[in-house]
């Protein structure tokens, strides 16, 4: 009996708890954990699609399935999640981010910008803005993923002499290894590299994904609005079409990212000399390269992330979004 009521009130308490928290907090909580979920969930795509566009050796022309043959080889199932953690590390901040500052750059403008209505277009402006907040408070970490991402060791080098690329270059240990070498070789310049094709791709393609996401839903019986699987399509149609049009400017990103770990690299001071020298040395397909790998993991990614949101939200009790129209406070 006293076991019983114990664990009543320990469940009172916890949904106080819970019921005390503002929702945009309970939104944050949400966006993040699905985030981190998802993400986990297609790293080994994600891998495999950096050691494409980085045209790391040995990999750059030999497809999907030979780069996750030859990676499982040399790495074990483990080196399909190198990388991840620092992805893991950043997303929970970015999806946070990204989901608050889209809320208030949404309100802001439906409350300062009447005239501009309250359609989809609210949604691209609003999504863009948030897409450039949470990069620039988030890149360092995408950076030191995309470098521990970018290693390749080899087992039969590393037997009696420690881990040792394929390919030389930096080892680096972990996330708090890459940020602190990075930060050695060129302060917080270094730590920026690559920020802005990150910038010129993010903001047209949170603003397409949140537009032709609200925009497919508008066209959708009310009733049926509600629906996980409506979400889960509208969401996969949104990436899609979003990535197809920036994905070049991922290619660039990536290239400069990892540049100071080639010997003899490109060496890219900026986007448009990234897009010129990749066109005229590798060939316009080199801007699509591991294209076909995002996807594949658009739609699992994008499955998982509103599976996810959707159980969190209803764990932590949040009540329905209303509708763009109908939203005039914040």
């Amino acid at each position: 009996m006293g076991s019983s009521s114990t664990l009543k009130r320990n469940v009172e308490t916890e949904i106080s708890l819970i019921d005390s928290l503002p929702v945009y907090v309970k939104e944050l909580i949400a966006g993040g954990a699905a985030g981190a979920f998802a993400k986990t969930t297609i790293a080994p795509l994600e891998r495999i699609k950096i050691l494409l566009q980085t045209r790391t050796e040995g990999f750059h022309s030999i497809g999907v399935y030979q780069s996750m043959k030859k990676l499982l080889k040399h790495e074990g199932v483990f080196g399909f999640y190198k990388g991840n953690g620092a992805s893991v590390i950043r997303i929970v901040p970015y999806a946070a981010l990204h989901f608050m500052t889209y809320e208030q750059y949404r309100c802001w403008i439906l409350n300062s910008c009447p005239a501009m209505g309250t359609g989809p277009v609210v949604d691209l402006l609003a999504g863009s803005a948030a897409g450039g907040t949470a990069v620039l408070f988030t890149y360092p970490l995408d950076l030191a993923r995309t470098k521990l991402a970018y290693q390749v060791t080899s087992p039969k080098e590393s037997i009696g002499h420690g881990l040792r690329s394929i390919h030389s270059q930096p080892e680096y240990c972990g996330l708090k290894d890459v940020l602190k070498s990075v930060y050695r070789e060129g302060g917080m310049r270094a730590l920026y590299r690559g920020v802005g094709p990150t910038l010129v791709g993010i903001l047209p393609y949170a603003g397409l994904k949140f537009y032709i996401y609200e925009e497919l839903k508008r066209r959708v019986p009310e009733e049926h609005q509600k629906s996980v699987m409506l979400r889960l399509s509208c969401g996969a149609l949104a990436g899609l079409f979003g990535q197809t049009f920036t994905y070049p400017l991922d290619v660039v990103r990536r290239q400069m990212q990892v540049q100071s770990l080639q010997q003899g690299g490109p060496g890219y001071r900026n986007t448009i000399e990234g897009f010129t020298t990749i066109i005229r040395n590798q060939g316009w397909g080199q801007l699509f390269a591991g294209l076909s790998i995002n996807y594949m993991k658009i739609v699992p990614s994008v499955a998982i992330g509103f599976t996810a949101y959707d159980m969190m939200k209803s764990w932590l009790r949040v009540p329905p979004r209303q509708k763009s129209r109908s939203v005039p406070t914040a």
